[in-house]
């Protein structure tokens, strides 16, 4: 699988989910060679969260210290070569044939220079830690000669690791699959059954697309519960930390036929806050059915998530296309306690990319369900140019409308669930596809301008398709600009859904912002298609 860069706003950083620098420490199973370290008095798990808030309101009321970088030449001049070279030994990894759940860790180096602790909660309620050793890696190819090398500059320190993955039987019962992530900043990422890894998720954006640059919270420590042998859900606590914000975080995963993970989370501000961005997700989106750019590459679709799902507290359903724009675009999407949102990858059919070793077509969506009222704000939507599928160019997230001053203190409660391309419990017929061309006739003497497209967007859905094409569905469009005309709607064959086709000629260089919909006299059936077309992406 191609590595992955986060791009974001005026922020680059190399190779995902390598963003900002987690280093680990981790406890080991009885067979290490290496004990565990015993650091604190018990502390229940009922109350680790609000310990872990504790802390963070205090550091919130300090001054920001960064944390420090490794000290170890060795490990920071190394190139990405070098870093693939060293590879975790499955032997070694945590709680191995303890139960359903091992956990394994990430070398510190490369781009991972700032060490972060990782303490385990046992079943008795006492925290350990345990320091890095060279024992649990295997150092290959250009990395052989690292191994002594370090060994010799971590003796009587704790180096660390540079992230954690949980590995549980998703799959089949005889195999324990990587299914979530913890690895840079505040981000991670978690797959469900049969799906690879994709877009990744954030604890907290701030700043994002301003002007001023973003700031990138990290989880400066965690707190990993030990299930027990027969346990089929997972707890992580997380201490967050950044210039403006300290924060407590509650992770409850359970892996099933989808991905849940239930978070809590407790945030101080230490600064006044531009923007906060609650429950980000970041992705991917380099070319499309719906580009308009030439693209010179093989694979007609190159994309982790192809589209922005909200869902209204009025449960009013809309879809948003994603596209990768000439220039950077912020769209929001205003509500009161919105009922969810989150970055899908719809279009699953190997054909629309042949790519085989990608696997884009098994990419995750994920879905965001605010627990409780979370007020009036917006959903945004930040599509960033790029020129190569390696950087991460989507991201999303939930801004409040009240501002986020220092001193403050505000809790979010929220589910997230990995799926497929559609949700159950949207039964609207849904976009399927939304492609774009020229709005010139073939042969047309007289053409319109470039900026004049032909839009065509496909519904589809049981209840729709099912349908006589003799029956009237018709199209609710709604542009803020421009002007719209040859609006048609028909059946398409072989019960493939229903096709909206219509011409939009802009209004000079002003951006386009539309709305559709189906209806059938003059009731919704559809879930509302919503699109911002930029005269000027055409030259």
């Amino acid at each position: 699988m191609k590595e992955r860069i986060h791009l974001i706003s005026t922020c680059q950083r190399a190779f995902k989910p390598l963003v900002g620098m987690l280093i680990v420490f981790s406890l080991w199973g009885t067979n290490n060679a290496i004990a565990a370290t015993s650091l604190e008095a018990a502390i229940p798990q009922g109350s680790l969260f609000d310990v872990i808030s504790a802390r963070a309101k205090k550091l919130a009321e300090q001054d920001y210290i960064a944390p420090k970088n490794i000290q170890i030449e060795a490990l920071n001049s190394i190139d990405y070569q070098d870093y693939r070279s060293i590879r975790f030994k499955h032997d070694q990894s945590v709680w191995k044939d303890e139960g359903l759940y091992e956990l394994q860790l990430f070398h510190p180096g490369f781009l991972y220079k700032t060490p972060v602790k990782i303490n385990i909660v046992d079943q008795d309620a006492k925290l350990s830690r345990l320091p890095f050793s060279t024992d649990f890696y295997q150092y290959d190819g250009t990395a052989a000669h690292l191994k002594d090398e370090i060994a010799k500059s971590v003796e009587g320190t704790q180096l660390g690791h540079a992230g954690f993955r949980l590995h549980y039987p998703l799959n089949n019962d005889d195999y324990k699959d990587e299914i979530m992530v913890f690895q840079g900043a505040s981000y991670f990422r978690l797959v469900g059954p049969n799906q690879v890894y994709g877009l990744s998720a954030r604890g907290l954006a701030i700043d994002t697309a301003q002007t001023s640059g973003e700031e990138f919270p990290s989880f400066k420590e965690f707190w990993l519960v030990k299930p027990t042998p027969e346990q089929t859900n997972i707890t992580i606590f997380a201490l967050l930390d950044s210039p403006s914000v300290a924060g407590a975080y509650k992770f409850e995963i359970d892996p099933n036929t989808q991905t849940r993970v239930n978070v809590d989370m407790q945030i101080f501000a230490r600064k006044d806050v531009k923007k906060l961005g609650v429950a980000p997700l970041t992705s991917m989106f380099y070319h499309g059915e719906n580009s308009t750019k030439f693209f010179d590459d093989y694979r007609p679709e190159v994309h982790d998530s192809d589209g922005l799902l909200t869902q209204s507290q009025e449960s009013n359903w809309v879809w948003r296309p994603l596209n990768n724009p000439s220039q950077l675009s912020v769209t929001s999407f205003s509500y009161e306690n919105p009922k969810g949102f989150g970055l899908v990858q719809r279009d699953r059919d190997f054909n629309n990319y042949f790519d085989i070793e990608a696997h884009y077509h098994d990419r995750p969506s994920l879905w965001i369900e605010p627990q409780g009222e979370w007020g009036n704000g917006r959903v945004e939507l930040v599509e960033i140019p790029t020129d190569t599928e390696t950087n991460d160019n989507i991201v999303s997230y939930w801004v409040p409308e009240k501002p986020f001053k220092a001193g403050e203190a505000l809790k979010f409660s929220y589910k997230m669930t990995t799926f497929n391309d559609y949700l159950s419990q949207n039964n609207l017929a849904k976009v399927a596809r939304t492609r774009i061309g020229s709005a010139a006739l073939p042969g047309e003497d007289n053409p319109p301008p470039k900026s004049h497209r032909q839009f065509t967007v496909d519904f589809t859905g049981p209840d729709i398709n099912q349908l006589s094409a003799k029956l009237a569905l018709s199209a609710d469009l709604q542009l803020t600009t421009g002007e719209a005309r040859d609006i048609t709607v028909q059946k398409l064959p072989k019960s493939l859904g229903w096709r909206v086709a219509f011409k939009v000629a802009p209004q000079g260089s002003d951006p386009v912002d539309m709305r559709l919909s189906l209806k059938l006299r003059n009731k919704e059936v559809s879930e509302v298609w919503s699109y911002v077309w930029y005269p000027n992406d055409i030259k």
